[in-house]
């Protein structure tokens, strides 16, 4: 059923609308003054990169209201087109939107407002096919995955202004055999962190107060293809594609010491899905998308960092969506998944270790990859 809401200040119009939503009770639009916050989705078109913008409303329902350019080129594939996590991440305050540029090989700023998003810079990202990006206070690092796999590190200024921190680069543990999948810092910015697929490492890097960093200090992954993950308090949590070979997706978790030592707590958790690949937390739980099973999971996270499957199947969109990057809201309270087959957003309400759908937003490009949530 296709729903056409037409807004208007009239009593009729009004209960057209109410009579609507009550026929269609999947799809939501945030209504006018209701805004609790926005959600910021990638296109990565080929054409020209840009970020959409979608207003968010306390029901976490979803109406789109800008479409920004990068100034930069995106692959134009679809089905994973970067095979990462981190393309598209916000500062903790919220204040910025930085974007990469696969195709054109550079990274992009964004301002952030409540009022929406503009252009602030772009630069080149210091390497081939940028893939994630992270920021952590003034600091930013862009994870290149092509040619020798690399890190290059920029300083962004209350304006959204990037400038290259001269001679940052360092080259990943794996070289040219890495394949990259994500890039971030600790929660106290005092670590640069990455995935390896290619090598099943995980590469450590000190933080130095000036910005520069050092390594990296490469640490073998307790599972096969390590590829996103998220840091909550001490621990990181990494999700293991396990070369995507059927049922066999598993998940880890590590704590990060302040001198960098990486001590794997739980061991590759299987959640017996396939090609466990992105995760965000929510309180303490962990949710992982299984690309190759079309599910997410669930997992408990102990106050040691310790991982327990909670729900194998916490909710399911099917293989043929191919569900890709996903984020949570601030609150915990909604999860969004990227369908990246059908060009789709996938809105969930977080209810224990489950989740229920509440609506979809169709229409994106088939291209789509990376999503920011404020």
């Amino acid at each position: 059923m296709r729903l056409i809401v037409v807004w208007s200040r009239t009593s009729v119009f009004a209960a057209l609308i109410l009579v609507s939503f009550a026929a269609c009770s999947r799809f939501s639009v945030a209504q006018q003054g209701s805004s609790a916050g926005a959600v910021y989705v990638m296109t990565n078109r080929a054409e020209g990169n840009s970020v959409r913008v979608y207003q968010r409303s306390a029901d976490g329902g979803l109406q789109f209201v800008q479409e920004v350019s990068t100034r930069g080129r995106g692959t134009g594939f679809t089905l994973d087109p970067l095979q990462s996590q981190g393309s598209l991440t916000l500062s903790a305050d919220g204040n910025f939107l930085l974007a990469v540029n696969a195709a054109s090989g550079d990274l992009t700023s964004l301002l952030a407002t409540s009022s929406g998003l503009t252009f602030a810079s772009k630069v080149p990202s210091g390497g081939a096919l940028p893939v994630s990006v992270a920021i952590s206070g003034n600091f930013v690092y862009v994870l290149n995955q092509l040619g020798v796999a690399s890190v290059s590190g920029f300083t962004i200024t209350s304006q959204g202004h990037l400038q290259s921190i001269g001679s940052s680069a360092r080259k990943l543990a794996g070289g040219a055999l890495a394949q990259p999948a994500q890039v971030s810092f600790t929660s106290d910015g005092g670590k640069l962190l990455v995935t390896e697929k290619g090598t099943d490492l995980i590469d450590v890097f000190d933080v130095r107060a000036d910005g520069f960093i050092t390594g990296p200090r490469a640490v073998m992954s307790s599972g096969k293809t390590p590829f996103g993950f998220a840091i909550s308090s001490g621990s990181m949590v990494v999700t293991e594609a396990e070369r995507r070979f059927p049922m066999r997706g598993t998940t880890s978790s590590y704590l990060i010491a302040d001198d960098g030592a990486v001590t794997p707590v739980s061991n590759a958790v299987p959640d017996s899905q396939t090609a466990a690949c992105w995760v965000t937390i929510t309180g303490d739980v962990a949710w992982v998308v299984n690309t190759g099973s079309g599910t997410v999971s669930s997992y408990r996270v102990g106050a040691n960092g310790s991982l327990t499957l909670a729900n194998a199947v916490a909710a399911s969109v099917g293989p043929a969506a191919s569900p890709i990057d996903l984020a949570a809201t601030p609150d915990g309270q909604f999860v969004y998944v990227l369908e990246s087959a059908v060009g789709k957003i996938a809105a969930f309400r977080v209810n224990g270790t489950s989740l229920t759908p509440v609506f979809t937003v169709a229409g994106l490009p088939l291209s789509i990859q990376g999503i920011a949530v404020r």
